[in-house]
């Protein structure tokens, strides 16, 4: 691993779980311009065949791809097994592997809203429980955990994705508490807001409408860049919002929760859903969407720096 005092980090072994469409592929992408070595990860092969490729154009480091699901508890350890066989170490591990599910609490499928929460927080914790150790070993690396706004706040309509990732940023602040006693080694928070990525209409979908993000949308690249500078200079403690409305929101659901909880539900309708009829479907909760998978979404940025 190349640092120099005014050259950015080069030459990194870096771990992407959900690498094949959204923030994931940005980040590996990202990674590969900076003469990274690559392990991506994700449940489609065909994905991850189109991801190679896009990160091999981007840059001349190794990359390898592994298909798996880290939902399985197994997965991980397989993941990490085999980058050490590879490479001898893990110096970045990026968790960005996410499934959404829209539809009250009431009318989400059992199985749908447990598989959400399932693949972030239980892939965070089996993710944790096998690299940890290594970097601990190392006495150094950095663990990035791709958390969201609805980490922080709660609205209707995505009960199951806000439990997946409340749950999910509670495990890496004990992560972060935990691993005090080994300075080389960080654990990172990385809250984006809405993003242009196909998440959206992989989600799974029990409202009865067809969802969008809501305004502002950046570039899933504005996010890329976050993970990378977080690589370069790990931050603990700290939480990185990627979105300029995230402080506003956790404001008004910490401070003021009587009037946020009257007019969340209306600002919903009004800027995450369409009046487009949508039947129920498990999107690409249970299997992937290879078709759909890809850096981008088809709505537009408002990010003028991605442009």
């Amino acid at each position: 691993m190349r640092q120099g005092s005014a050259q950015p980090v080069t030459g990194r072994v870096v771990v992407i779980i959900g690498a094949s469409s959204g923030i994931g592929l940005a980040a590996a992408i990202a990674f590969a311009a900076r003469d990274d070595d690559l392990v991506l990860v994700s449940r489609s092969g065909d994905a991850l065949e189109a991801a190679e490729t896009a990160c091999r154009s981007a840059g001349p480091g190794d990359v390898d791809t592994i298909v798996d699901d880290i939902g399985d508890p197994a997965a991980a350890a397989r993941i990490v097994a085999r980058t050490l066989d590879r490479h001898g170490r893990v110096d970045v591990v990026v968790h960005s592997a996410t499934v959404m599910g829209y539809g009250t609490v009431e009318a989400m499928p059992a199985d749908v809203f447990t598989t959400v929460v399932d693949t972030a927080v239980h892939g965070t914790v089996h993710l944790s429980q096998a690299v940890l150790p290594v970097m601990r070993r190392q006495h150094a690396g950095t663990f990035i955990g791709i958390n969201s706004l609805l980490g922080s706040v709660t609205v209707p309509h995505m009960g199951a994705y806000a439990a997946s990732k409340w749950g999910q940023r509670a495990v890496l602040r004990t992560l972060q508490q935990e691993t005090r006693d080994e300075p080389g080694v960080h654990v990172c928070i990385v809250s984006p807001g809405s993003i242009n990525t196909p998440i959206y209409y992989q989600a799974a979908n029990y409202s009865g409408q067809v969802v969008r993000p809501p305004w502002p949308v950046l570039s899933p690249e504005r996010a890329a860049a976050a993970i990378v500078r977080l690589a370069d200079r790990p931050r603990r403690h700290v939480s990185v919002p990627v979105g300029p409305g995230n402080p506003v929101v956790i404001a008004g659901f910490r401070l003021l929760p009587l009037i946020y909880d009257k007019l969340v539900g209306p600002l919903f309708r009004l800027a995450a859903q369409t009046r487009q009829h949508s039947e129920p479907t498990t999107g690409n909760v249970h299997q992937p969407l290879p078709e759909q998978e890809r850096v981008h979404g088809h709505w537009p940025n408002q990010d003028r720096r991605n442009r």
